[in-house]
């Protein structure tokens, strides 16, 4: 399991910015690219998740890993997307993406905020945060929250949508904290799974909460995918912006810069390294970010 940058392989290959006639690929120059937990569970050699999700694929050594980010369009065969057009979507832990037909892209419009937000408060992350709150949750005035690795990219965000705060658990974690929060929950909790950072790398114990007390207290515990509330993608945007511009909410990113720093940043999340949502800036430039 990887552990340490050694692991990985940075390459360097030469990109063609002419497309063959007819072809409706998209070159994309990437600006910021998403840094996330679940990545090392694509890279074993066997997880149930490679098979019941398309964004958890397994990853194979020598291929180059997609995450979600946000890029440039340099030249594009395809008719939605024209040079210069902010993109976001599945891209490469790289420099550059060559984006296949039917590949997860689409136009962005900043709406006057950082193009980092779009990778994490107002990304993928915020979305599991938002969707896996207000959704799975469904909290009651005057309940009590509980979030698990709240300085991280969706906890941090969780803790904002209700500050009051255990009727509710939003799990990122796993193992004993899973455990913990499950002891001390109240009669109809409910518990918001979207991650397992203790237990990605294999060296920790699975969280092995009490069934008795699961059953008694008549606790709800639901794994979630951002993907599952696409139907919710607008409201979310509406509200997290709203909230942005009035002050309600703030961001906390982690940037570093540069595609050698993607290794150590991955590793870091395990480690406890990194504050607030994990990216890396891919761009030389304010010119190259196109801001």
């Amino acid at each position: 399991m990887v552990h340490q940058k050694s692991d990985f392989e940075l390459k360097s290959e030469s990109i063609s910015l002419l497309l063959d006639s007819g072809s409706n690929d998209v070159i994309v120059k990437n600006l910021f690219v998403s840094i996330d937990p679940y990545q090392l569970n694509r890279m074993k050699s066997q997880s149930s998740s490679q098979i019941y999700s398309t964004l958890a694929a397994a990853i194979n050594p020598g291929e180059a890993i997609d995450a979600y980010g946000v890029a440039k369009v340099l030249v594009s065969g395809n008719p939605e997307f024209q040079k210069d057009d902010l993109v976001v979507g599945l891209i490469t832990w790289g420099d550059y993406s060559v984006i296949k037909p039917g590949g997860m892209l689409r136009k962005l419009d900043p709406m006057g905020f950082p193009l980092s937000h779009h990778v994490g408060i107002l990304g993928f992350s915020g979305l599991t945060a938002y969707a896996g709150f207000f959704e799975v949750c469904k909290p009651k005035k005057g309940e009590k929250v509980f979030v698990s690795a709240a300085s991280g990219s969706v906890g941090n965000l969780v803790g904002q949508y209700f500050p009051d705060g255990i009727d509710i658990y939003f799990d990122n974690v796993g193992a004993e904290m899973q455990e913990a929060a499950i002891a001390n929950m109240n009669v109809f909790g409910r518990v918001a799974v979207c991650g397992v950072i203790s237990e990605y790398t294999d060296s920790g114990r699975k969280a092995a909460p009490d069934m008795i007390d699961i059953v008694y207290r008549r606790i709800k515990i639901q794994g979630f995918l951002a993907t599952d509330f696409l139907n919710v993608y607008a409201d979310f945007i509406s509200t997290t912006c709203d909230h942005l511009r009035a002050g309600k909410m703030h961001t906390l990113e982690d940037i570093s810069t540069g595609v050698e720093s993607i290794p150590s940043s991955l590793i870091g999340l395990f480690s406890g390294h990194n504050i607030g949502k994990k990216m890396v800036q891919l761009a030389d430039s304010p010119i190259d970010i196109g801001v």
